[in-house]
Order: C-alpha cells, then sequence, then structure tokens
C-alpha cells in the first residue's frame, strides 16, 4: 500500500531532522519547526520515525534534540575527504542514500559499473532488508551501524576470488585498529569478533560474464551503536553482537567509514595481482577458530572436528576422525562448540 502523503512527509522530515542533529548539539523543536517551516507537532512525529527506526535520540527539556553523544549523520563529502590522495584518485563516485533495503542490492542492480581499478561507494543510514550470508538478515538501526558497499571491476576473475572476505576481513582489522579498537579477531570466513561476540560482517557478491571483466560488491557491515531492541534481534538469529560503544565508546562513523574504503581500496589492486597471499599471515594471526572445536554444516549434515587454521587459498582445515577436511568459503557455516 503506498505511503499516505503526510507519512511521506514525515519520512521526509525525519531525514532532514536527523542530518541536522547530525552536527551533535541540541536543537529545540521549536528551532527545527521554524527552521523547516513546519509546526512543533511535525518535528515531534518526525523524532517519532527516527526513534522507531533505531535512532538514538536525547530529549531534555529547555535544550530539545540531539543525536546521543558520538552519533552523527554519514556525509560522502566528510567521508572522502579523510581519504589519502592515492585512494581517493580511485573513487569513482561516492554516495550516501538515506534508506534502502540493501547497499549491496542496489550497487549490483546499477546501470553503470565502476571502470577498472576504481570504486563506487554507497553507505545507507538505514537498510531495511540488510542481507547477511547465506541469506540471514543483518540488522542495522538507524545510525547504530556503518552499512557500506564497494563495487570494484577486475579486469579478470582473479585467481584467489573465494577468499576475498578473508582479504576484507583483514582490512576491516586495520581500519579498526587505526580506529582505537583492540582485541579483535577473524572468524572464518565472513566475521569480525570480539570475545565471540559478533562486532561486523562480510558479505561478497559479484557478476561477471565469460571472459570478461568480473564485478564484484563488497558489502560490510559494523556494529557502532546498537539499542536493546537490535541487540535481542541478532540474538535471536543466532549471534551474541557486541558494538563499538562497548568496545572503546568510539561512535565517529565518518572517520570509520573512511578507514574502512582507505583499506579495502588500498588493497583490491594488490589482491588482484598477488592474491591472497599478501594478507594470510595476518589473518592467521587473528585467527578466532584455530585450534577450537568446531560444528561444520555442509547442507544438513555437519562436521565435527578441530580447526586446523586456512590453506594458501583461505580454505578452512578441520581435523575429523575422516581426516582433515578442507572447506571451501561460501559452502559452510561454522559454530564453536562448547
Amino acid at each position: 500500500m503506498p505511503a499516505a502523503p503526510q507519512d511521506q512527509l514525515a519520512a521526509t522530515l525525519a531525514e532532514r531532522v536527523f542530518r541536522r542533529l547530525g552536527d551533535g548539539g541540541f536543537a529545540s523543536g521549536q528551532a527545527l519547526a521554524r527552521e523547516f517551516g513546519v509546526t512543533r507537532s511535525a518535528v515531534w512525529k518526525a523524532v517519532r520515525v527516527l526513534v522507531n527506526a533505531g535512532a538514538r535520540i536525547e530529549a531534555v527539556p529547555n535544550r530539545g534534540y540531539r543525536l546521543s553523544e558520538g552519533i552523527a549523520a554519514l556525509d560522502a563529502a566528510r567521508l572522502v575527504a579523510q581519504l589519502p590522495e592515492g585512494v581517493q584518485a580511485r573513487v569513482a563516485r561516492c554516495e550516501v542514500a538515506w534508506a534502502l533495503p540493501s547497499t549491496n542490492a542496489a550497487l549490483l542492480a546499477a546501470g553503470e559499473d565502476p571502470p577498472q581499478g576504481r570504486a563506487a561507494i554507497l553507505l545507507a543510514e538505514h537498510q531495511t532488508a540488510g542481507r547477511g550470508r547465506r541469506g540471514r538478515q543483518w540488522v542495522a538501526p538507524l545510525g547504530g551501524a556503518v552499512c557500506l558497499s564497494i563495487a570494484w571491476t577486475f579486469a579478470e576473475l582473479p585467481r584467489d576470488l573465494a577468499a576475498l572476505s578473508l582479504v576484507i576481513g583483514v582490512c576491516a582489522l586495520r581500519a579498526l585498529s587505526a580506529h582505537g579498537v583492540r582485541g579483535l579477531a577473524l572468524k572464518w570466513p565472513n566475521d569480525v569478533v570480539a570475545g565471540g561476540r559478533k562486532l561486523g560482517g562480510v558479505l561478497i557478491e559479484m557478476r561477471a560474464e565469460s571472459a570478461g571483466p568480473v564485478v564484484v560488491v563488497i558489502g560490510i557491515g559494523v556494529n557502532v551503536a546498537l539499542e536493546a531492541p537490535a541487540r535481542a534481534q541478532v540474538t535471536a538469529a543466532g549471534n551474541a553482537p557486541v558494538d563499538l560503544v562497548e568496545l572503546s565508546g568510539s561512535t565517529d562513523r565518518n572517520a570509520l567509514a573512511a578507514g574502512l574504503v582507505r583499506e579495502i581500496v588500498a588493497a583490491l589492486p594488490k589482491f588482484a595481482v598477488d592474491g591472497f597471499t599478501p594478507f594470510a599471515a595476518e589473518w592467521r594471526e587473528a585467527d578466532a577458530l584455530r585450534g577450537r572445536a568446531v560444528s561444520v554444516m555442509l547442507g544438513d549434515e555437519p562436521q565435527a572436528g578441530i580447526a586446523r587454521g586456512i590453506d594458501a587459498g583461505g580454505a578452512l582445515l578441520v581435523e575429523t576422525p575422516a581426516g582433515l577436511q578442507r572447506f571451501v568459503t561460501g559452502e559452510v557455516s561454522v559454530r564453536a562448540q562448547a
């Protein structure tokens, strides 16, 4: 059913209010109403729209509204300005959408692929149907996560394409470390974890033609500030979550997104030439599963054993009663055993 005109107005006003509050300061309902040419009641309704979408907004008598401390609206220009010149030169375009079902899906459906060696970057303040691996939902409340996708065109199919999610995991750890986050690990094949709880995840999708260029879309989501309802939703889906507020108190999403773009865009040309090899040692050092009892799902048949790291191509090695088994990314689901 199409939205009623007043609902469309509320959604549009909500975006304007969110971005206006993105500077971190307080703004009264009266001031916002005057600025946007609406009633104070309309502002209040817009704030309700934001809160219902998961935004963390403080309302203080005689001061007004503000986004919770440290939360800021995403800004493409601010993001690109924080990139080194060499990385900026590799950015074909960078956009921030207000709301999308999925940033990955939007880039895959785009009619224009980025030129070879350059990146198309898309972020969303709010994903309504974000996707994780194996069709799982990625929960990302408004303002509470970084939802980032990067489209990249390879001249031909990279030899270690199956290990690309591991490469992106290494890039994420580099970016988060530079952002002051410590104690992180990588859970094969695509999760960033802290103390066994999930901070972020990677989803790689691709489009290719026979003997031609290959377009990959790299999706990465990072929990920044999850309220109780979002945490409960993630837990119900089978993952214990953690966010940056809990780990470090740092919530500068523009700086974090810039760090992720910097590391990924710098790594992709190297990956195209050298494959997984330059990243393997870092991944092994951060391996959250090595030496632990795991259960690997292949279809409906679990394979139990001890994780023994990864091979040169990034496949998971598991010691089972039947011997050492090799599992390729994209085919399995791993759960650490108690």
